[in-house]
């Protein structure tokens, strides 16, 4: 039941913070948020899982089932577990949660109590969708997460917040009816009586298909494909699905901006990883040109994107856009490497991204201003944001010994691998978004943090206060750490993987029995 108390204690603490007055309900939501930290940090010590969670071979730590109600012939069960893909998940969304309230604490001086309950709600609602393994369980959660965040923009946004949340919510929801309708689509055509998750991927396997809508077999499961596709691709955001994320991060508020970038887009990559790439590989490897070409376009346009831009959260979102198509990348690679370095990117990214969005609203709550031309030379003033904005942006581009380089390498030593036309091309092309990625970023800090000191703002350049620099250096730490220390994750995520791999016969899976060498 370790499941249900995690999220249980963060709704009751998101109630609890939301009641509280404002004048503490930014430190009683700090404290309260270590309580999911602690339970996610005691699961990963104990994790005992084997396997994945979608084959019959895998073994599930925490899990429970029970049964929920009965609709028509179908059984809706509360079925909750994790297993290597959604363990660092789990982790990551109860790390970052309880670093974005502290990063709160300055920029964030209306509506308190009703901002960090939010927060809290969204984070409840993130470890339901990365624990379910009933598809209405998980529908449930996928589509709570969107309710805190929309009110989180569009409350506490900038001057456009309304338009951007709007944006947000309809791009977002219209997704999430197309993939609804995608996955049900498949279910009727199964002889299943159940949304389990892993009945229904076990049922697709056995290929126990039934002619429905006058689709054969083979034209529903492409259809669905796509439907899901399409649905979580808006999540990811791939491009040319992206538009609304720009607008979403210039006017949300800085901590929503950290989760947005650091949790919610891994919903959409870690639902394609579970769904399309897990129950249906084989309509992956036949379109898997068509995806590894969208994965390169949005990994180059992306970052041409973020090249153009003068605000730094502009250039931190677009690098996201980019960032994403890696992902993308190593899952249709679909082979030990590829799968497990999609996964572990997803953690990195997470780390990674909340981090570059932390230094940006830590500069912002000091200068009031984003806008590279109108900031110069503030390391001296501003020497550990500084510092910290450097490595982050480093992180980004790949440097060795920080999680962004080993989630690159297993994606690219995967793309090299991959046996679809011309795997290898893509990979060379994708490699080289990270010139461009070194490019903006390297301009970014040049224009912002060196050369002679100059600020077009009436607001006093000084240095961060203890509870603005305490999250950025916590995670820069956690960067370091899992670029030095990969098997912190990597190990359990492939494990959860290789069942995938061995699934698809003509993947390569990685040489050394895909070992971290």
């Amino acid at each position: 039941m370790m499941i249900e108390a995690l999220i249980a204690v963060t709704l009751i603490s998101a109630v609890a913070v939301m009641l509280a007055p404002d004048e503490i309900a930014g430190k009683l939501a700090f404290g309260l948020s270590l309580l999911p930290v602690a339970g996610s940090l005691w699961m990963f010590a104990q994790f005992d899982a084997v396997g994945n969670a979608l084959f019959e071979s895998g073994s599930l730590a925490f899990e429970t089932t029970a049964k929920w109600i009965t609709v028509g012939p179908y059984t809706l069960n509360w079925h909750v577990g994790v297993d290597g893909i959604s363990m660092p998940l789990v982790v990551l969304s109860t790390v970052l949660t309880s670093l974005a309230i502290m990063s709160a604490w300055t920029p964030i001086k209306e509506r308190q109590s009703q901002f960090y309950g939010l927060m809290l709600f969204m984070e409840a609602s993130l470890l339901g969708v990365f624990t379910s393994l009933d598809f209405f369980v998980w529908f449930v959660f996928w589509e709570f997460v969107l309710v805190p965040m929309y009110f989180l923009i569009g409350v506490w946004g900038g001057p456009r917040r309304k338009y951007a949340a709007i944006k947000f919510f309809v791009y977002t929801n219209v997704a999430s009816l197309v993939m609804f309708i995608g996955f049900m689509a498949l279910v009727f055509a199964l002889p299943v009586q159940t949304m389990d998750l892993p009945a229904i991927a076990e049922a697709l396997r056995a290929g126990e298909f039934q002619t429905t809508y006058g689709l054969g077999a083979e034209t529903l499961k492409v259809v669905a494909f796509f439907a899901m596709f399409l649905g979580f691709a808006v999540k990811v955001p791939t491009v040319p699905l992206h538009t609304w994320l720009p607008d979403a991060h210039v006017e949300a508020p800085t901590p929503a901006s950290v989760m947005l970038a650091g949790v919610l887009l891994k919903m959409g990559t870690y639902a394609l990883l579970r769904f399309n790439f897990t129950m249906l590989p084989g309509v992956a490897s036949d379109y898997a040109v068509f995806i590894a070409a969208l994965a390169v376009v949005s990994v180059i346009y992306g970052a041409m994107l973020a090249l153009a831009q003068q605000d730094l959260k502009r250039i931190v979102a677009y690098s996201s856009v980019s960032s994403m198509g890696y992902v993308i990348l190593g899952l249709v690679a679909y082979n030990t490497y590829g799968l497990g370095g999609a996964t572990f990117q997803m953690v990195a990214h997470g780390l990674i991204s909340g981090l570059m969005f932390m230094c940006v609203g830590v500069i912002y709550n000091t200068a009031h201003t984003r806008m590279v031309g109108d900031l110069s030379g503030i390391a001296d003033r501003m020497p550990v944001t500084a510092a910290v904005f450097v490595a982050a942006a480093f992180g980004y581009m790949g440097l060795p010994l920080m999680a962004g380089f080993a989630g690159e390498l297993f994606i690219f030593l995967g793309g090299f691998q991959a046996t679809f036309a011309y795997a290898q091309l893509f990979t060379a092309l994708a490699m080289f978004g990270i010139v461009i990625v070194a490019g903006y970023l390297l301009f970014a800090m040049q224009r912002v943090l060196f050369g002679p000191f100059r600020a077009d703002t009436d607001y006093d350049i000084v240095p961060a206060s203890a509870h603005d620099t305490v999250p950025i250096v916590v995670l820069v730490l956690l960067v370091i750490l899992l670029g030095t220390v990969p098997d912190l994750f990597y190990g359990m995520i492939q494990d959860a993987v290789n069942p995938m791999v061995e699934s698809m016969p003509s993947a390569i899976a990685a040489p050394f029995g895909g070992e971290f060498l």
